[in-house]
């Protein structure tokens, strides 16, 4: 399975590639903004694509997936700011949906934030536009794409060391989780079809990944 990473350079995506360079099953190619950010994955063999999501078209990211099988979404803009966060977690991540349309790529994963919807969107806090952002974002591909899309939506990162152990469903209290074991999900995901038209919540618990995966309804 080749699998286009957008946003792969995040914290989540490095450890996704090195679970993906031991997977002999997943072909990561690791899609970058910057140059400089090659060295990373040329060290594990990986692939990797230049393309910006704001400044590149639809049709630059449609080149770029095609002959690829999936497409995990994990770019964010980090709390830079209103405009970065729109352009970004909304509309590129609406921008790389239509692109894997366009290519005839289905499966699409999106990494999301912990919980979206309205009431989560009415909270003042510091991350309210990015909530709206995502909120957006997933509405999009479940409503206004043909994709075999998952949602992943991953409690309060932690660069903690993983454990392989997790919980998933919705509505639960968030917690914290450690970014490998949401990398190391991302991978049981793309190897269980059971996920397609599924979004969960995931924090740390105490089922090992696979099985937490293979058995979500």
């Amino acid at each position: 399975m080749k699998v286009l990473v957008v946003g792969a350079n995040g914290k989540v995506a490095r450890h996704f590639a090195d679970f993906a360079k031991e997977d002999s099953a997943i072909e990561e190619i690791a899609m970058i903004r910057n140059s400089e950010q090659a060295g990373f994955f040329e060290e594990r063999g990986i692939e990797t694509v230049l393309l910006d999501l704001v400044k590149n078209s639809v049709d630059e990211l449609a080149e770029a997936m095609k002959n690829v099988d999936a497409v995990i979404f994990s770019a964010g803009a980090g709390g830079s700011g209103f405009d970065k966060t729109v352009l970004i977690d909304l509309d590129g991540a609406i921008k790389a949906m239509t692109a894997a349309e366009q290519a005839g790529v289905k499966r699409f994963v999106m990494v999301s934030t912990f919980r979206t919807g309205r009431e989560e969107m009415a909270k003042e806090h510091d991350l309210q536009v990015y909530t709206i952002a995502k909120n957006y974002a997933d509405e999009w591909l479940k409503n206004r794409t043909e994709l075999d899309w998952t949602i992943v939506h991953p409690g309060i990162l932690v660069d903690t060391p993983g454990t392989n152990q997790i919980k998933v469903g919705m509505g639960q209290d968030i917690n914290e989780i450690p970014r490998q074991d949401v990398a190391q999900t991302l991978i049981s995901v793309l190897h269980n079809d059971n996920t397609i038209k599924q979004e969960f919540e995931v924090l740390a618990g105490h089922t090992a990944v696979e099985e937490a995966i293979s058995n979500l309804k």
